[in-house]
């Protein structure tokens, strides 16, 4: 990531590499198992789970029946999902916890404190100590609660948000200087037992065609609680922030470089992401994960090889962890995901 000399690229499997049914095939195919099956990657530790409400809302099911379930998730909002298999596809959200400025300010209040012993455990001093000595890669995201857009919308939906940028900016920006601080309160505490190699913020603010907001509305609104975290953190020791969000991003990069974000993931390939052109327009300034299309590994080997062959001049250039461009879907046959992987480690 420093572009400096190295004996070979990284290898990595992407955070999440799988679908539930991916996992179920995988093992049907080959013995798959995703707790144990090792592919020889880099040691990667990722913590992920920290920053959600706390304490979680009760999971209650309003209605059940053989096609759908409807209930209360942990983060507070009503969905509708298919019985089978909900995470395989996108819920319908039909309620959020906040609709109101009375609403958030209670939510906050009441579980979104950065008290980290609710949060991690009353050891949690003790469970950050142990990356002190590392040589491992140590990743702490913030996942759906870490962001700007995306910790937003998971309280007020969509199309409220969006609406409310015009028609109520202040409540969004206290919204967004309130996750400023708790990020803040919560790298703090973290930060005093160990050190942090990257930061990951979570957005998903995009789709095929572009993103849900434009540049302008993300430099007023967004930048500002970017540059305050990564200063904040950066002071601190923290090497590198990363962000997520899926679709084409195309019109956001360029903000987001000016707050200081180091990485941006997955770089969708369906959605018009080739991160070859995104360094040759950015250069150094920006590094990448991701960026391999999932759908090669459907088709078998030789447009896994070439797909792999795509990426040999970004590999050389440094500043990039080769991985799918999100997870592997259930169409992808466990001996080309075996393939892909033997292959790719060969290209570093």
């Amino acid at each position: 990531m420093q572009y400096g000399p190295r004996d070979r690229a990284p290898f990595h499997e992407f955070p999440w590499p799988t679908w539930p049914e991916t996992v179920d095939r995988w093992a049907r195919e080959g013995g798959y198992d995703p707790a144990v099956t090792d592919f020889g990657c880099d040691r990667w530790v990722i913590d992920y789970q920290w920053f959600f409400p706390n304490p979680p809302f009760e999971r209650t099911v309003l209605s059940l029946d053989d096609d759908y379930v409807t209930y209360v998730d942990p983060q507070g909002i009503v969905m509708r999902e298919f019985t089978r298999n909900p995470l395989s596809s996108m819920p319908q959200f039909l309620r959020f916890p906040v609709e109101s400025r009375e609403d958030f300010r209670k939510f906050w209040a009441a579980r979104m404190q950065p008290d980290l012993a609710a949060r991690i455990g009353p050891d949690w001093r003790q469970q950050l100590r142990r990356h002190r000595e590392r040589d491992y890669v140590y990743v702490v995201l913030a996942d759906r609660w870490g962001g700007f857009f995306g910790s937003l919308r998971n309280m007020v939906g969509v199309e409220n948000l969006c609406t409310l940028f015009y028609d109520d900016p202040a409540f969004v920006e206290e919204m967004m200087e309130a996750d400023a601080d708790f990020l803040i309160a919560m790298l703090g505490q973290m930060l005093e037992e160990t050190t942090i190699d990257v930061f990951g913020f979570w957005e998903d603010m995009a789709y095929n065609a572009g993103p849900l907001i434009g540049p302008n509305l993300v430099r007023r609104f967004m930048v500002p609680r970017y540059r305050k975290v990564i200063d904040f953190a950066r002071a601190r020791g923290v090497h590198y922030f990363a962000l997520d969000s899926d679709g084409d991003v195309s019109l956001l990069i360029e903000p987001w470089i000016d707050a200081g974000i180091d990485i941006l993931y997955p770089w969708e390939v369906q959605a018009g992401m080739d991160p070859t052109a995104v360094r040759r327009r950015y250069g150094r300034n920006l590094r990448l994960w991701g960026g391999v299309d999932k759908r090669a590994l459907t088709h078998g080997r030789a447009e896994i090889d070439r797909e792999i062959e795509r990426h040999k001049w970004l590999i050389g250039d440094g500043g990039f962890v080769p991985m799918l461009d999100h997870s592997a879907p259930p169409d992808i046959p466990y001996d080309n995901y075996c393939y892909f992987m033997r292959q790719l480690a060969r290209s570093l």
